[in-house]
């Protein structure tokens, strides 16, 4: 029997990826307008992949890329990308993630997150989708300075949950580490092969966020 159920944020709640993709070749034609000399077939896509090597959650990514690419800082070209950047920053959870959450609370099933991001940028994505109110929990980095799938995030989330592994559905789409993490915690896991990875062995595989109602009848 299923007590509670705990989430990834991103890539299993909401596609962040493709919205930092699209964010980013938005700034990459604002900063190029503003006198970046790129291609602006690639330049898109050279800072999408520059925020990939640097840390997607980092707040010095366009100082360094524009560094890199420019030869020196310009402020004129910084601020016409982070406004561009800011402006297109559209985020929303995945299909059905609302509803399923609300029948999720309604079987009076406990709900967390345990995310890698900082517990701020969490907390604004997650305000951002108007998802804030529905979780019981959410451990973010500062927690336990640890990563998934250190056992430290799942061990805090199982004591401040009150609730045995054995009794806990993790849903995730990174193998390695949400999966691989919550299973050496004890608890079942789903797969959310909508993330964008396709293969995994996990208890369940799932291709939309509303299969966990199936999962916990």
């Amino acid at each position: 029997m299923i007590k509670a159920v705990l989430f990834d944020l991103d890539q299993t709640l909401i596609d962040f990826l493709g919205m930092k993709r699209k964010a980013s070749n938005l700034a990459a034609k604002a900063m190029i307008k503003a006198g970046l000399c790129l291609d602006k077939r690639k330049a898109g896509r050279q800072l999408f992949e520059f925020y990939l090597k640097h840390g997607i959650d980092s707040d010095t990514a366009f100082n360094k890329f524009i560094k890199k690419m420019h030869g020196k800082m310009d402020y004129k070209i910084l601020a016409a990308g982070i406004n561009a950047y800011l402006s297109s920053k559209l985020i929303g959870p995945y299909p059905n993630v609302r509803q399923t959450l609300q029948r999720l609370k309604k079987k009076k099933i406990k709900l967390g997150i345990v995310t890698d991001a900082p517990a701020l940028k969490a907390w604004k994505r997650l305000n951002a989708m108007g998802l804030d109110d529905f979780f019981d929990i959410v451990i973010a980095y500062e927690d336990t300075k640890k990563t998934k799938p250190h056992k430290l995030p799942f061990r805090l989330a199982l004591r401040q949950l009150k609730t045995k592994p054995e009794y806990v559905l993790f849903v995730g789409d990174n193998p390695d580490r949400d999966i691989k993490g919550a299973e050496k915690a004890g608890m079942k896991t789903a797969f959310a092969r909508y993330g964008g990875r396709k293969r995994c062995k996990a208890d369940y595989v799932i291709d939309d966020i509303s299969e966990i109602l199936k999962i916990v009848k």
